[in-house]
């Protein structure tokens, strides 16, 4: 654990999972059919401004929703992959296009289908509560739980690194 903050400030690109990691484990059932979840506005806050700053953020979620793409939009994300059932083959393809090589990738989850990406990327993280397994392989965990502040703890701490957490744009959203 003591040398991923060499690896973070490497890193010229940052995926998510969304649920269990911008969200807390819990999805509200809706009389429609639809799922709601809750998300961290500082996580958010936390990935506009690292866009700013010229940090490539990707979104690999199994999940569906288009409440959820619209958010990530909003955020300015352009790399959201939902639906993705096969995490690697996403993962993958989107090395390729973007010409990222795995070394350069911090990749954040919580459970089992993060797994095989997380074996492979330059620094795997996740939150507090993350499965037993994704703790096991993680170089660094969070002292935040999904949906409580762990993409602004690994997103403010590669700022910090950089020199680009309370500059001049930090406050202007």
């Amino acid at each position: 654990m003591s040398n991923y903050k060499e690896k973070l400030s490497r890193i010229q690109l940052f995926c998510f999972d969304v649920d269990g990691v911008f969200t807390d484990n819990v999805i509200y059932l809706l009389s429609d059919g639809e799922q709601a979840r809750t998300a961290n506005v500082r996580d958010g806050y936390a990935v506009q401004h690292a866009i700013k700053k010229g940090i490539r953020i990707a979104i690999i979620s199994g999940g569906k929703s288009e409440a959820v793409r619209k958010r990530f939009e909003m955020l300015g994300v352009e790399e959201i992959m939902l639906g993705s059932s096969h995490k690697m083959v996403v993962y993958e393809s989107l090395l390729q296009r973007l010409g990222v090589l795995d070394d350069d990738v911090c990749y954040m989850g919580d459970d089992i289908p993060d797994l095989p990406v997380m074996r492979r990327v330059g620094l795997a993280c996740c939150p507090a509560d993350a499965s037993p397994e994704i703790k096991a392989i993680s170089m660094y965990v969070s002292p935040f739980k999904g949906g409580t502040g762990c993409v602004r703890d690994i997103l403010e701490q590669a700022l910090k690194l950089r020199g680009q957490w309370l500059d001049d744009d930090a406050h202007i959203w």
